[in-house]
């Protein structure tokens, strides 16, 4: 076969029949697989707690339990981090994906290392169907996403991540923004306390968003676009 070469040549080398039989008798090269940490082996005993989750996109609760290992006992460094995840329910619609879901969970899990970005993955997970309001007003986008709700509800539970509220000074100015707000509107407020005509906060996701003095205002989170 006749190849043409187009470019200068700048050197060349003679392969010898040497070569070619040592390079046909060196083993095949294998990509390295990189570990990320050894997984951890299941104790006979866990501890955990269990979520009931009712949704208006499931006839029956789902019953999420997330079981949790306990890491450095007994010394200043003791720990709990997450171990395994379950979802059990009657409706068994969702039964295939859940299980895979929870595998792979428990697997990251198990793997250590930081995993509280599971909260965010899952949370931005959106139904095509679209979503629906819980109990408080906030908007959740699918039922991944109510999973999501309840292991960053668990992860706060054990220390892992810290609750996102507003600080003292950022509580009185919504107090007083809603009280404020309240006295100048003759509708009544919603079971959750906010104004019916509240829009949905990009921030927390909750139905309490106002207008106050030309600005978009949080009665909830205190998220403001002015700042």
């Amino acid at each position: 076969m006749t190849i043409k070469i187009d470019k200068k040549i700048t050197g060349y080398n003679v392969q010898s029949e040497e070569d070619k039989k040592a390079e046909q008798a060196a083993p095949a090269k294998t990509a390295e697989i990189l570990q990320m940490g050894e997984p951890l082996s299941r104790p006979e005993k866990l501890i955990g707690n269990t979520y009931k989750v009712k949704t208006p996109v499931t006839e029956h609760a789902l019953y999420i339990t997330i079981n949790d290992i306990v890491l450095h006992e007994d010394t200043p460094q003791q720990h709990r981090r997450p171990f395994e995840i379950f979802i059990n329910s009657k409706n068994m619609e969702h039964f295939q994906w859940i299980v895979a879901l929870t595998r792979v969970m428990s697997a990251v899990f198990r793997k250590g290392g930081d995993v509280t970005f599971l909260v965010e993955e899952l949370r931005s997970v959106f139904d095509p169907n679209g979503g629906y309001f819980k109990k408080g007003g906030k908007y959740i986008p699918s039922l991944v996403a109510e999973i999501g709700e309840v292991v960053e509800q668990h992860l706060q539970e054990i220390g892992m991540l810290k609750k996102s509220e507003p600080d003292a000074h950022q509580k009185k100015l919504i107090e007083e923004k809603k009280a404020e707000y309240l006295q100048s509107q003759i509708n009544e407020t919603t079971a959750e306390g906010f104004p019916p005509g509240a829009q949905i906060c990009k921030k927390c996701s909750t139905k309490a968003a106002i207008v106050m003095d030309g600005c978009l205002t949080c009665l909830n989170c205190g998220e403001s676009k002015c700042g």
